[in-house]
């Protein structure tokens, strides 16, 4: 019977390929040979191209019936801009539903690394548990830096993690609360030595500057350090299997964990997160099939080598001022890369193991998050040219750009739509049903990642036992379907609207804490922040209407929340609505149903 490869048995194997260096053709951890990583590469490359140019070469077919118009060439280079994505989108999906369920070595192909953590070594590396705050509530951040310690000390591997609350508050009552509950902290661990509470009154870098300041002052302490955010928690299980395989890879620099969203009385976290669990497994297994050595970082629940991080993620201030210049606001992708660059690899996981966070309760607050990542993406512009990145990692970058990049053009291709049907108004020869079907087609492969993770959870045994049983899974499966389109409009459009004032210099983004409970919204809340929707749609509704009431009707998926908007925003965020969703088992992930101790413990803490 073969067994798999202990630690030391990876060790040595990474040692051998590392001494003989890129003769051998291995990536740095020695773990997957560099030619076939680049053969997969040229396959995804070439998937996408070809299905790009097809649905140009249909896009076209339908834009020249009546002639090649101005209109028609600003939505043939917008859909050439916003198409991509979805394209890429889609081969991830496939890809990673083929290696869930086509074949059975299928996470081996895709983390070779990951059969280390499952090996019952003794840890004998120290690693740093980092919370980040900024003016958060403390309760809540302690409460959940406890859990996770208690779950760490239930494995009996308590002894090798030390803790860090890293805090850029400039609120003064926060600033106290937090000081008294680091304190109080400390006392239960018994040793002051392991917690350790630092308070910048500097908050240079943001997020980035805080934990870079920790590897210059205590990093030499440890191996290893995981960040997590103020709604973060993991497993005690989870935390020492990753560790394992950082200690037995010692070129492995950055291990990403696959995080999912915890239970939640919010509908609109429930509805949102519900969507990403089950569509984000296929998605992430494929995407890391091909992407390999060259993973990304979320910046939060991963395991990160200190010394090359220390050494050789530095951030540079970029140059010019706001809203692109100054401090990274998305470092952690640009630290992925660096990592890349100084030889060590950077990897995600794609397991649900025991991995949380918090998804914001109301359509309002994922927008804040949502613009923030767009600003901190966009500012890769001025990163492009860092010299020394691998392609992959350049890559990378450019994809993190073209995600927000794509939704303006998606706005300008709804905003001519019609335009295009009034010069294409009383065509004979206008292939009405090509271009249904073109529609269609491409709704599917929009869809695709959530389509693929329909499939696992239906083709996994005991799947949709999980998420309540098959009745439960269908109802909200369709209900998220619903959710998507509504809140794609939103989402894009407010970007749209965020990116236009950032090209006029209007707009501002902040860092503060974030409000993570379900709480209600106002009319005059949600209006003040969902009128501009309300107009585009009006206008959009109004135009389609007297133009074409087909189309107006084809094309509700993507237009109907823009004048649904208010109400949406408001019904999502109604603590009554996620009472009920709650009540019925509705939207509810694996958690939900069999809470694992530490969202248990998380639980019992909070407001009834």
């Amino acid at each position: 019977m073969n067994q798999r490869p202990g630690p030391n048995t990876f060790q040595a194997a990474a040692q051998e390929r590392n001494d003989a260096g890129d003769k051998r053709g291995f990536t740095p951890a020695g773990m997957q040979r560099t030619a076939v990583l680049r053969l997969r590469r040229l396959l995804v490359a070439g998937l996408n191209l070809a299905t790009l140019a097809a649905l140009l070469y249909g896009l076209a077919h339908v834009l020249v019936a009546g002639g090649w118009s101005l209109a028609d060439i600003v939505i043939f280079i917008a859909f050439l801009v916003g198409a991509p994505w979805t394209v890429l989108g889609f081969w991830n999906a496939a890809i990673g539903l083929w290696l869930l369920h086509g074949v059975e070595d299928g996470l081996e192909r895709v983390a070779p690394f990951a059969a280390a953590g499952d090996e019952p070594t003794p840890l004998a590396i120290r690693t740093a548990i980092l919370m980040t705050l900024r003016n958060e509530d403390p309760a809540r951040a302690f409460r959940r830096l406890a859990i996770v310690k208690q779950s760490l000390d239930a494995t009996g591997e308590g002894a090798w993690f030390d803790y860090f609350v890293l805090s850029d508050t400039n609120d003064a009552a926060v600033t106290e609360a937090e000081e008294k509950l680091a304190a109080a902290f400390a006392a239960t661990i018994g040793d002051a030595s392991r917690l350790t509470y630092r308070r910048r009154t500097d908050n240079a870098g943001y997020k980035a500057g805080n934990v870079r300041d920790f590897c210059e002052r205590w990093g030499d302490r440890y191996e290893l350090m995981l960040p997590l955010d103020a709604d973060s928690v993991m497993s005690g299980d989870a935390i020492v299997r990753m560790t394992r395989m950082m200690q037995a890879l010692p070129k492995l620099g950055i291990l990403q964990s696959l995080v999912v969203g915890m239970p939640s009385k919010s509908a609109f976290a429930r509805i949102f997160q519900f969507g990403m669990r089950h569509g984000m497994r296929p998605y992430t297994m494929g995407s890391a099939w091909w992407i390999g050595d060259c993973g990304p970082f979320w910046g939060h629940n991963a395991l990160v080598r200190i010394a090359p991080f220390r050494d050789a993620c530095h951030l540079p201030v970029l140059p010019g001022g706001p809203p692109l210049g100054g401090p990274v606001m998305s470092h952690d992708q640009v630290e992925a890369t660096l990592m890349r660059r100084a030889g060590y690899e950077v990897r995600v996981l794609p397991v649900e193991m025991g991995s949380w966070e918090e998804n914001p309760p109301t359509m309002l607050e994922f927008a804040k998050r949502d613009l923030r990542w767009c600003l901190g993406n966009l500012q890769y512009l001025k990163l492009m040219d860092i010299p020394g990145l691998k392609f992959m990692s350049r890559f990378q970058l450019a994809w993190a750009i073209l995600m927000f990049i794509g939704l303006p053009a998606w706005t300008l291709m709804i905003a001519l739509l019609p335009l295009k049907v009034w010069e294409d108004r009383g065509l004979a020869a206008y292939p009405a049903g090509f271009a249904a079907f073109f529609y269609v087609l491409f709704f599917a492969m929009y869809l695709s990642p959530k389509l693929a993770g329909f499939a696992d959870i239906l083709l996994s045994k005991g799947g949709t036992k999980r998420y309540g049983g098959t009745g439960r899974f269908l109802v909200s499966s369709l209900i998220e379907v619903v959710f998507a389109f509504l809140q794609g409009a939103v989402s894009t459009f407010r970007t749209t609207i965020f990116m236009v004032g950032l090209a006029f210099g209007k707009a501002k983004i902040g860092w503060n804490g974030q409000a993570r409970d379900a709480h209600a919204l106002s009319f005059a809340t949600a209006f003040a922040g969902l009128w501009p929707h309300l107009l585009f749609g009006l206008y959009i509704f109004g135009t389609l209407a007297l133009l074409s009431p087909t189309v107006l009707i084809w094309s509700l998926p993507l237009t109907a929340g823009y004048v649904l908007a208010i109400p949406f925003a408001m019904l999502t965020a109604s603590p009554a609505l996620g009472r009920w969703f709650a009540r019925r088992g509705l939207c509810g992930i694996p958690e939900d149903f069999d809470p694992p101790p530490e969202l248990v413990a998380v639980q019992a803490d909070e407001p009834k």
